[in-house]
């Protein structure tokens, strides 16, 4: 019942998402008149291969998490699932591009349990790799943005708090899919063959934290994009804007409300760099990002329709030894 009010009231979220945006950039609508904006031709080439190398990254987690439970695809196949998934997640209701990916892959032979399976682990593992950038970050900048002064005396244990997730992960990573092998067996369904082992976990999530921070330099490439700095400038901006991406980034994913935490996420920006950089400043950068990222999106959906629709959908076999040939003959 809870899930299916939310769902209705999506589109209302989306609206109230809009007009805070609209009503966050007229806020800072004198600052902006007022500042002096420079477009830097290579700061912004170097933002687009940042986001090239950071998607990269991210489809080699989730095809590496979807060997984990049990299925196969190779790298360009899961790159167009991926990109053709990703532009659907945009419609309200949050359940579009798991559904999206879930047909695409069964119809390259993949369950459709280890593609949910594989969908939630890298979920999971995407908001745990968030986890020790913040630690870091916020620790040793002691900045919480416009709360500051208000949480300063708190900061250890919210950092201790936010990680024990990813502590309780690395003890039982099998957990997550114990329970999806749970629900599959009570509906009458066949468990997963395989599951995440220890080793692979700390693989994947060190993977994915070098993900976060590609997509941080992005987002930190585009805002040099955008502003003329100085070389002193850009080294002390640098560090707030890779790490404060991934925390933005998570905190408009757990969300919920809105399509990829519309909203959400810049508020989370403004919250966290108003004080370093500006609010206008802040605000143009946060939208361009979003609006950086769902071009540079739409543009791959469209390359990866133009694909090969039957590429192979796993990896072939590697031939066999000759000695293993002859008996088989025989």
């Amino acid at each position: 019942m809870l899930m299916q009010t939310l769902r209705r009231m999506q589109p209302l979220f989306v609206l109230l998402a809009l007009i805070f945006m609209a009503l966050l950039l007229r806020s800072q609508w004198a600052e902006l008149q007022t500042h002096q904006w420079q477009l830097n031709l290579p700061w912004l080439a170097a933002s687009a291969l940042f986001l090239l190398a950071a998607w990269a990254v991210e489809i080699a987690v989730w095809l590496r998490l979807l060997r984990a439970v049990g299925g196969q695809l190779i790298y360009w196949a899961g790159a167009r699932i991926w990109f053709l998934s990703a532009i659907v997640r945009y419609i309200p209701g949050n359940v579009w591009q798991p559904l999206s990916m879930t047909l695409l892959c069964q119809r390259r032979g993949v369950k459709p349990a280890a593609t949910v399976t594989s969908i939630l682990l890298y979920q999971v593992v995407t908001l745990l790799a968030v986890t020790p950038i913040a630690a870091v970050y916020f620790s040793v900048t002691g900045n919480w943005g416009l709360l500051t002064g208000m949480l300063a005396g708190y900061g250890p244990w919210l950092v201790a708090v936010g990680l024990a997730p990813l502590a309780a992960f690395l003890v039982r990573p099998s957990l997550l899919v114990e329970f999806i092998n749970w629900v599959l067996v009570r509906f009458g369904r066949d468990a997963l063959d395989t599951g995440l082992s220890r080793a692979e976990l700390v693989v994947v999530l060190g993977l994915t934290v070098i993900d976060w921070m590609i997509w941080g330099a992005s987002f930190c490439a585009l805002a040099f994009g955008l502003n003329a700095y100085t070389p002193p400038e850009m080294m002390a901006l640098a560090p707030h804007l890779i790490a404060v991406y991934p925390v933005a980034f998570a905190v408009g994913f757990v969300s919920l409300i809105t399509p990829s935490g519309l909203g959400v996420r810049e508020g989370a920006f403004y919250l966290l760099l108003a004080p370093i950089l500006g609010g206008g400043t802040v605000t143009v950068i946060a939208l361009a990002m979003r609006i950086w990222t769902m071009v540079g999106e739409a543009i791959a959906a469209g390359v990866s329709l133009l694909l090969p629709e039957r590429l192979p959908a796993v990896e072939p076999a590697p031939p066999l030894p000759e000695n293993d040939l002859r008996e088989g003959i025989a």
